[in-house]
Formats: structure tokens, sequence, C-alpha cells
């Protein structure tokens, strides 16, 4: 069992998931990283989250920003959307992230901001005692 699963659509998205990971490497949480696109690999992505144990789920998308939100309609675990800044400076992929329809909610940071990812994640299972 993980703490966080992360999880990126692209490998170009590795960047921003170091953002998170050298945030948790200073913490006793574990997490996964994994790179799964919610276009291209829709069945493994269900795959992952139907199996997967971990607390919490980042996501780190860019242009559609399709993954955080299809994530969170597979899960009734936090979300939290990491919107990357490859077209139109990001605004796509943020508002991608934000704009999600009632009951499907992620928690969104700002672009290409895997670091307050991290940070949140961590307040979020410090709520659970974990």
């Amino acid at each position: 069992m993980v703490d966080i699963a992360i999880v990126m659509g692209s490998e170009s998205d590795r960047s921003i998931s170091n953002r998170v990971t050298n945030v948790l490497d200073n913490t006793d949480y574990s997490y996964d990283v994994q790179v799964i696109s919610a276009h291209r690999n829709p069945d493994e992505l269900d795959e992952y989250v139907g199996q997967d144990d971990a607390l919490v789920y980042i996501a780190i998308a860019g242009l559609s920003a399709a993954l955080p939100g299809v994530i969170a309609s597979k899960t009734g675990k936090p979300v939290i959307g990491v919107p990357v800044g490859a077209k139109l400076g990001g605004l796509d992929a943020l508002l991608s992230t934000a704009q999600m329809p009632p009951g499907v909610p992620v928690a969104t940071v700002g672009i290409d901001n895997g670091a307050n990812a991290a940070h949140m994640a961590i307040r979020i299972l410090k709520l659970k005692g974990e």
C-alpha cells in the first residue's frame, strides 16, 4: 500500500512529477509514480485506479488535462490535479482541471506546481492521522 499515487499523462510531464517527489522524499509518506494517459491508455488507467490502494491521487496533465477528472470519476479518494503549461500558458489545462462537473471534484493547484500538490496531499493525509 502506498500513501500517494502520482499519475502523469505523458513522460513529458516528468519534470513536474519530480517536483512532487522532491517534496515527498523529505517525508515518511510512500508514493508510486506511473505514466498512464487517460486518452491513450484508458484500460490501463481503469485497472490501476481499480486495483490501487493509494489514499490520495496526484494527477499531472497538460493540454485537455482529462486525467485528473477521469481518475476522480473512478475513485472516491481525493484527487489533486496539476495542470501543465504545455500550450496557452497552461490555462487550457488549468480550466479543464478546475471546472469539473458536480460530484466529481478535483483539487487543483497552480500551473506546473507539483510541489504544492505534494504539500496538499500531505495535509490530506495528516487529517487521517496517516
